[in-house]
């Protein structure tokens, strides 16, 4: 079992569940992976769960959700809704050693009402503290002497402090918004590549490992929108330069997971998406008529996307030392 496994409360299902589980358990195992190891490793994902907390779950979505959140340890979910209603059903059946740590909503049109929240299994990593939705970098207006942001995201990108092992790190979420057209996308890209480069310059900021996540709504690697968000050095894992497409057909790239090599070589070679739809989706809701489109809004319209993170780094601790002695 991925994760540390063994808490799961799905309690009393009906037979309909039981089956749809079945099915969710071998599409799982199917993305091979690999249980983490306390002290060494971690399993981390990323998903956007469409609408989560606007558009209610059905009893079965509720624990399809929470199985599929528990192959990890640390999961950053995009587009959490106001309503916490739901997410907190998922809780429930994860277990008590799951936390939640979550931003606040925007109540206009661009913020769509959004909250992005990390939930994390405490035995296999720690929160440290910090949490903050991030400010867009301010310029002094010479006219008015007051420091006024030039741009800034529509969802404000959110961080929080963990630790795993010998591996302090923050990981930032973002939900870049989507626009007429995919240059609407660029600047906000851009603004977090450059914030990302001026904390890790910065002398006492927390922890110069960043892991930048979420829906980034770029379609391709290597296109002209990651090419914005990279341009300061940030780059997929290994393990994620495949073809790993994390919306429903598996074609388009829109969820990221990136680090700044140059501070850490943490991920190990295993990562990749959890495929729940599988080109279809009934055999999760027998009986049931739904289309695709009220799938997508039980489920989601994104797969999560996860890799491996190795938290026994003491030998590259003493390496870093010798490099900047």
């Amino acid at each position: 079992m991925p994760g540390l496994g063994g808490t799961m409360h799905h309690g009393t299902i009906s037979a309909q569940v039981a089956k749809g589980l079945k099915v969710l358990q071998s599409r799982i195992e199917k993305a091979e992976i690999p249980s983490s190891k306390i002290d060494e490793t971690l399993n981390i994902a990323t998903w956007n769960i469409r609408d989560f907390g606007k558009t209610p779950r059905k009893e079965a979505s509720i624990h399809y959700i929470a199985e599929i959140l528990g192959q990890f340890d640390l999961v950053a979910i995009a587009e959490l809704r106001d309503n916490l209603t739901d997410l907190s059903k998922v809780l429930t059946i994860l277990g008590p050693y799951w936390h939640a740590v979550y931003s606040d909503y925007m109540t206009d049109s661009g913020g769509n009402r959004e909250r992005m929240a990390y939930i994390f299994d405490k035995r296999a990593v720690t929160f440290t503290g910090l949490a903050s939705e991030v400010d867009a970098l301010r310029k002094k207006n010479p006219a008015t002497g007051e420091y006024e942001t030039l741009f800034s995201w529509w969802r404000a990108p959110y961080i929080a402090s963990f630790r795993s092992g010998d591996f302090d790190f923050i990981v930032a979420t973002v939900h870049i918004r989507w626009g007429k057209a995919e240059e609407d996308r660029i600047n906000e890209l851009k603004l977090l590549a450059d914030w990302v480069d001026q904390k890790v310059k910065e002398k006492t900021w927390d922890d110069k490992d960043i892991i930048l996540v979420g829906d980034f709504n770029i379609p391709v690697i290597g296109d002209k929108l990651y090419q914005a968000v990279t341009s300061k050095g940030l780059k997929a894992p290994d393990s994620l330069l495949g073809t790993h497409g994390s919306n429903l057909e598996k074609d388009k790239r829109y969820d990221q997971i990136l680090h700044l090599p140059r501070f850490t070589k943490c991920f190990t070679n295993f990562g990749g998406v959890v495929d729940f739809y599988a080109n279809e989706h009934q055999s999760l809701f027998p009986g049931d008529t739904m289309t695709k489109l009220e799938f997508t809004y039980q489920m989601s319209d994104h797969l999560p996307l996860w890799a491996q993170i190795i938290t026994d780094i003491d030998g590259e601790v003493i390496d870093q030392i010798i490099e900047q002695g």
